[in-house]
């Protein structure tokens, strides 16, 4: 394990989700955005964090930067936007499931240009992190593309689609999307109800294997209570099974999951341009490890209310307990 680990760049929305309070339809206000989220999430693992982000300077952007200085994250590359907040309408079913309906027109998270995003991924950073709204909703999608396209070679690009049909465009337009960001990538995370919305007569393993053939080293697909499958360019197909938990609500538990699948690797001298052989040559039995780790973050971010990842002590206690 390094003695310290690396430095990981997370690009992407930050927004507000508004979140049920109460049965009599009230709601309140949240911190949220999907790479947001892993930011956090990484943090809170104990991994140094630099956050790529445009949040608004209005009342609901300052609560988020704030957010975000509290949860210890790298802001200075966060850039001070004039457009409004991003917000996120969340409905809970019974069952903990969650939907979205989205308020983003002209708002502030995607209006990235390329000389925004000039130097914000240097030399110290040894993964990239993109993914969610910031990489579909134009313009700032196209400029945040064109950095993944410099900088590929020299840092992991880590991606997750994080689908949102409502907001992305056709199934054909996405899927082509997607697919070309999956080839720029080095790890590959997608939820099965990603893939039903992306391809509807393919099951998961089938998709992690082509999206394998496209050139990641690493592809892992969330079950949600059926556990995770990854497969590995040396490991071939992994599967793993879920945490049992109560569910408060599934708000996060991807990001999470995210968060703690990046950092299983970088505890393992995984991440930067100098371990791309080694990250392709990662085991079965490792890869193992890693996934129960991510999964066990998922879980305890469904224990709870609203996109609250684990830290790592929470995680080493919940290690450590016997089963039954």
């Amino acid at each position: 394990m390094p003695e310290r680990l690396p430095l990981v760049a997370v690009a992407g929305e930050v927004l507000i989700d508004l979140v049920p309070a109460d049965l009599d339809g009230l709601f309140r206000a949240v911190p949220g955005g999907s790479p947001a989220n892993v930011a956090v999430g990484l943090h809170r693992l104990e991994v140094p964090t630099r956050l790529i982000a445009r949040v608004a300077d209005d009342a609901m952007g300052r609560r988020l930067r704030r957010h975000l200085e509290s949860n210890g994250l790298d802001v200075g590359h966060v850039v001070a936007a004039a457009e409004p907040t991003s917000l996120a309408i969340v409905s809970v079913a019974k069952d903990g499931t969650v939907g979205y309906d989205f308020r983003v027109e002209g708002t502030a998270d995607w209006q990235w240009t390329d000389e925004e995003l000039s130097g914000v991924v240097d030399s110290d950073v040894t993964a990239l992190h993109v993914g969610s709204l910031a990489m579909a909703i134009e313009p700032g999608a196209g400029a945040l593309r064109r950095l993944v396209e410099r900088v590929r070679g020299e840092t992991t690009i880590t991606f997750d689609p994080n689908v949102r049909p409502l907001l992305m465009g056709s199934r054909e337009h996405v899927v082509t999307r997607i697919e070309e960001l999956v080839a720029l990538s080095d790890v590959v995370k997608a939820s099965a109800e990603d893939l039903s919305w992306l391809y509807p007569a393919d099951g998961p393993p089938t998709v992690a294997a082509k999206w394998l053939g496209l050139g990641p080293s690493l592809v892992a697909i969330t079950l949600g209570p059926e556990g995770v499958l990854a497969a590995g360019a040396a490991s071939g197909l992994v599967r793993r099974p879920a945490v049992p938990v109560t569910v408060a609500d599934t708000v996060g538990a991807g990001d999470a999951f995210m968060a703690a699948l990046i950092a299983g690797l970088g505890q393992r001298g995984l991440l930067g341009r100098a371990q791309t052989d080694r990250l392709a040559a990662l085991a079965g039995g490792e890869l193992a490890t890693v996934l129960d780790d991510a999964a066990l973050a998922a879980a305890l971010t469904c224990s709870r209310p609203g996109a609250d990842p684990p830290s790592a002590e929470e995680l080493r206690r919940a290690r450590q307990v016997p089963d039954g």
